[in-house]
């Protein structure tokens, strides 16, 4: 019995240390305090005005190439920097997207690290049905070089002359 009444005076004791408000309030160990997004976003322009960011007109487009092969891509961006504290801040609508998605007009933009992982990505899609087939001889291709005259131009402009 008087096991039971020390368990009730704990229990009571530990029940009392949780209690954030008084009589009748909800039990919580820690008050979270909730923040809007436009509070911190006030603090955050106000850092960011402390240290003298201009704005950068004329970027139509962001792309920030991550580890794990994805793209953070920000379309009409709005940019400020500050060289002094060498400090950019790129603010607008964010979305993540493969690298397989934005890939024919990305490829200017890539970084030598980024092509390797673009080899390692080409390396795991699947084949086309197409290349099971022997492959084709190699057709060297001179584009680049000035081709061989074949014929002697003097003598044909002689013999219009006459």
């Amino acid at each position: 019995m008087k096991e039971s009444i020390m368990n009730q005076e704990k229990l009571a004791k530990l029940q009392a240390q949780v209690r954030i408000g008084g009589k009748g309030s909800a039990r919580r160990k820690k008050k979270v305090v909730h923040r809007t997004a436009t509070a911190d976003d006030k603090k955050l322009q106000f850092s960011l005005k402390k240290l003298g960011v201009n704005n950068i007109s004329g970027i139509e487009e962001v792309n920030m190439f991550t580890n794990q092969g994805t793209v953070i891509h920000f379309n009409n961006p709005k940019v400020q920097a500050s060289l002094a504290a060498n400090t950019f801040t790129i603010t607008g609508h964010a979305e993540n997207k493969q690298l397989t998605e934005m890939l024919p007009g990305i490829l200017n933009q890539m970084g030598a690290d980024s092509l390797t992982s673009l080899r390692r990505l080409a390396e795991t899609l699947p084949k086309p049905v197409g290349e099971n087939k022997a492959p084709m001889v190699a057709v060297e291709e001179e584009d680049d070089e000035v081709p061989d005259l074949v014929e002697n131009f003097d003598e044909a402009s002689k013999n219009e002359a006459n």
